[in-house]
């Protein structure tokens, strides 16, 4: 009824940790993200496709991994480096088809929140 306020009615999460919510009479799915995911997320959501991207480390950790090489080809979504954190280990991908022009991460190495690890363009 108009002027009537909606109820959520919220429902299990499915495999993939989603959550759907009943609002009225529609059903909504969210993803719920703790505190890392999230840091995750934003750090590879913010890209835009055009022009040279930059890899940041999203949490200050260690470079564990170095998968690829300053010049190789590389496809979207191709892990790049892995970085540990909080005793997780993280795997950041390329957000887009090109090459590797900027490698900045040693395996080893300490890195702080934000620190450029990767250009591709």
């Amino acid at each position: 009824m108009p002027g009537d306020r909606p109820t959520a009615s919220p429902s299990e999460s499915d495999a993939e940790g989603r959550f759907r919510v009943l609002l009225g009479d529609e059903i909504h799915t969210f993803d719920l993200l703790d505190d890392r995911k999230h840091r995750m997320h934003k750090a590879g959501g913010q890209f835009s496709l055009e022009g040279p991207q930059r890899i940041d480390a999203p949490m200050p950790g260690k470079i564990v991994r170095v998968l690829v090489k300053e010049g190789d080809t590389v496809t979207e979504g191709q892990g790049l480096v892995v970085v540990e954190a909080m005793k997780m280990e993280n795997e950041l991908k390329s957000p887009k088809a090109g090459v590797v022009r900027e490698l900045h991460a040693q395996e080893g190495q300490p890195v702080e929140a934000g620190a450029k690890l990767a250009v591709v363009s």
